[in-house]
């Protein structure tokens, strides 16, 4: 006998959602009203900024752009640019010697320079850290080259690096026979080496500033503990120091690869050959080639590449900070 079954419940009407309540937000999700005053706020701020801004767009963000459509193109800055893809990064990378000497002699200089302001720098911040007479005056004298322009600073080294210069008579006092430093091609890097230890005030100023705030609670244990001063160098102060070194060791990896007004000023191309060649950098080939040769095109890629250059031993560095940088906020 079949059961019978129940008849289905009609189904109901599921109400429809206010669209206006649905829309709204939760108080704490909506976004507040300024007041006038903070309105007047920041409008104020962005009209303050606003000249920053432009001239980020106009002269920075803008001209990377550029330079990255003109490195993709044959352009003589005169005519209009004709499209050759990769083929000014594949010349400067397969066909251009040029191009290889120039960043092996750029390396040189950096692999030596770098190291030697950082050196130099923390010699002269421990020593002007001590208690002795006329410090300022030392502080001041040390720091004066980082104020004097680039310029002026090449000319005074084309007279002291000048074959009867003060650098050759020192030399001559001990029987020797200095070379010609802007003329012969051996000598001409290890001349502006020598140039750049002039402007090592500027990190000598930032890590005699780190070496005021190291605590002195340190050295007094660490001379309780019967440790001398040259352990408390290596153990207390250089490892208080190792971010200001890490930001000198990038501003001067940055530098040295972008080194240009002294080779352009101390050794002119047409005046001596062999002494340009010998110091052929990145920046003044990249110079060269859009403002002496007209590849504009080519230039740019050469900026390009150079700038990857830089970006490698830049990421290389940071890599390596877990090494050796001390933070006094991490626990290691």
């Amino acid at each position: 006998m079949a059961t019978p079954t129940a008849p289905k419940a009609a189904p109901q009407a599921v109400p429809k959602a206010d669209s206006t309540a649905a829309a709204e937000k939760p108080p704490s999700l909506r976004k507040p009203k300024l007041s006038k005053r903070r309105r007047r706020e920041a409008l104020s701020f962005y009209l303050f900024i606003s000249p920053w801004v432009i001239g980020f767009l106009v002269f920075l963000l803008g001209p990377m752009i550029a330079s990255v459509y003109y490195s993709l193109t044959d352009w003589d800055s005169f005519n209009p640019p004709k499209w050759v893809g990769f083929q000014n990064y594949v010349t400067a990378l397969t066909d251009d010697p040029v191009f290889w000497k120039a960043l092996w002699n750029t390396f040189y200089y950096a692999a030596i320079s770098v190291p030697l302001g950082l050196v130099l720098g923390l010699w002269l911040a421990n020593l002007l850290n001590k208690q002795v007479r006329a410090r300022k005056l030392f502080r001041t004298l040390i720091y004066l080259p980082t104020l004097i322009p680039l310029v002026a600073t090449a000319m005074i080294f084309r007279m002291v690096l000048a074959p009867n210069g003060p650098i050759n008579d020192f030399l001559g006092l001990f029987g020797l026979s200095g070379p010609n430093w802007l003329l012969d091609g051996p000598w001409v890097k290890p001349a502006l080496i020598l140039m750049s230890a002039w402007g090592a005030g500027a990190a000598t100023v930032l890590l005699l500033a780190a070496m005021k705030g190291i605590p002195r609670e340190l050295y007094e244990a660490a001379e309780v503990d019967g440790a001398s001063a040259t352990r408390q160098f290596w153990s207390i102060t250089l490892p208080h120091l190792t971010p200001i070194i890490f930001f000198n060791l990038i501003m001067g990896l940055i530098n040295a690869f972008q080194i240009f007004s002294q080779v352009y000023i101390l050794i002119p191309k047409g005046k001596n050959p062999a002494g340009y060649d010998a110091a052929q950098t990145m920046v003044p080939l990249l110079f060269d080639q859009a403002f002496s040769y007209y590849r504009m095109g080519y230039a740019s890629a050469i900026s390009w590449l150079l700038f990857l250059v830089i970006l490698v031993f830049t990421v290389i560095a940071f890599r390596t900070t877990r090494r050796w940088v001390f933070y006094e906020t991490e626990v290691k």
